[in-house]
């Protein structure tokens, strides 16, 4: 596969829909619009095809309702994937879907060695900042899991604590949008873990809780280019001033699920953040 430019997975939503409850936003009575889910996400692919990216797809599956949400599927690293080793057992089926799809397309798949602390879920909780990863844990991830795949890649790891069951996944409240900037919720994290964050993103734009609630730190970076989701207005002027150009578009069907724009896509390039991908672009 080409990686010449922006790359991003994704899967369409044929089978999506709230068949389980594995976080507070989850409930089987409060069921996501069919045609409505399959409208927002195809404006948010049309969005990412438009801002220049190539947006190969995965191919849905009956019965793996978020397969949708391909930034599960693992943290890409080059040519490597490190697979997803999912909590729930509603989610394990989605595993030996995407290590296909990455092997058909010449991706090196590892698996993580079995046992306790290793339940791991991809580029939903392991993001990079420059050369550092970034490491949610506790809710849906364990720190140890983290830590070996940092040893795996070599480099620096900042394991942080999650604290808030709605913002169970890193991607829910952090955001990298370069070397010294990201989006941030303090309040989904521990003390540590916020002081770790004011210590290391040296320009944070922080989100006010309703604006968190609608997911906006969940965004997808493409250059200056940031697609959230509608509802943002506090985020999108900030973004503004910092010299970026915010564009929303609806993903309220998904956020039924717990997920918005960054939970429906995978960078296979690499995120715009990462120093690794700085490296290999330049």
């Amino acid at each position: 596969m080409s990686l010449d430019r922006p790359t991003i997975l994704m899967c369409p939503p044929d089978f999506y829909g709230i068949e389980y409850e594995i976080n507070p936003w989850m409930s089987r009575s409060h069921q996501s619009d069919t045609a409505r889910a399959g409208e927002q996400w195809r404006a948010l692919h049309e969005l990412l095809v438009a801002l220049g990216a190539d947006v190969p797809l995965m191919t849905p599956v009956k019965g793996l309702p978020d397969l949708v949400f391909t930034a599960n599927a693992g943290l890409v690293h080059g040519a490597t994937v490190y697979l997803s080793r999912f909590r729930y057992s509603a989610r394990q089926g989605e595993t030996p879907v995407d290590e296909a799809w990455f092997t058909a397309h010449g991706f090196r798949c590892v698996t993580l060695p079995e046992g306790d602390g290793m339940d791991f879920e991809g580029a939903g909780d392991a993001l990079f900042v420059g050369d550092t990863l970034f490491a949610g844990y506790l809710i849906r991830s364990d720190a140890p899991a983290m830590q070996w795949i940092a040893e795996e890649i070599g480099c620096r790891v900042i394991p942080v604590q999650l604290v808030d069951e709605r913002y169970y996944h890193l991607d829910t409240c952090f955001c990298p949008l370069s070397e010294t900037e990201a989006i941030l919720y303090p309040p989904a994290f521990d003390e540590y873990a916020r002081k770790a964050l004011r210590e290391s993103i040296e320009h944070p734009i922080i989100v006010a809780d309703e604006e968190a609630a609608r997911f906006a730190c969940n965004a997808v970076v493409l250059g200056e280019h940031v697609v959230v989701n509608t509802g943002c207005p506090v985020l999108e002027r900030n973004l503004r001033e910092r010299g970026y150009e915010p564009h929303a578009t609806p993903l309220d069907e998904f956020i039924k699920a717990g997920g918005s724009a960054k939970c429906l896509t995978l960078r296979l390039d690499g995120e715009d953040a990462a120093a690794w991908r700085n490296a290999t672009t330049k």
